[in-house]
């Protein structure tokens, strides 16, 4: 097998990769800006075109102070979001003062075998600089031979703390999963960018 070296040492100049080097490629397929909505739905554009989707999460800002932001699935393209799920919820923390730190197990933010809405944002505020960021990564929702496995790392400041929340977890059907919704678990979503890509 020939190598092949960049023909310099800045990394500025390589404009190419070798055809043999692929995969992780973003593609952009919708974006969705939140303003005073109640839900944020993502009901096509979720297929067999990409293994695997990922949501991006820009300055997420709820209505209501100290508000989980959360999602859902639905395999019948938007009319119900109750798929059953299990998940596993850890976050760290670290206030302005540099006075209280934790690094922990969310045991109120999983679930087991349940329909209801996963955290992804724990307790976002709503003051004027307060607000959430995340990706949510989704694996093979059109498969019809294996559970739906999802990832999903975010930070935001509340009130004074920087906190670091870490969600996993399947929707445990072979069904597929065909639309996504979003929303805060109190209030409207009053503001906010959500962008959808396929990985390729």
């Amino acid at each position: 097998m020939a190598l092949l070296f960049a023909k310099n040492n800045s990394l500025s100049a390589v404009t190419e990769l070798p055809a043999s080097v692929s995969g992780g490629v973003l593609n952009l397929i919708s974006t969705q800006t939140a303003s005073s909505s109640a839900t944020i739905d993502f009901t096509s554009g979720i297929d067999s075109t990409y293994k695997s989707y990922i949501f991006k999460f820009y300055d997420i800002h709820p209505a209501t102070d100290d508000t989980s932001f959360e999602f859902n699935g639905s395999s019948d393209g938007g009319s119900n979001y109750n798929v059953t799920k299990t998940t596993t919820f850890f976050n760290a923390y670290h206030n302005e003062a540099g006075s209280s730190t934790n690094l922990g197990y969310g045991a109120g933010s999983d679930l087991a075998q349940s329909t209801s809405f996963q955290r992804i944002i724990a307790g976002v505020g709503n003051g004027n600089d307060e607000s959430g960021v995340a990706t949510l990564h989704l694996f093979s929702p059109s498969s019809t031979t294996f559970v739906k496995h999802f990832m999903s790392v975010s930070q935001r400041l509340s009130q004074t703390y920087s906190v670091n929340d870490y969600v996993a977890g399947y929707f445990n059907t072979t069904s597929v999963i065909n639309a996504i919704q979003f929303k805060f678990a109190s209030g409207n979503v009053d503001s906010g960018l959500i962008k959808l890509y396929g990985v390729t």
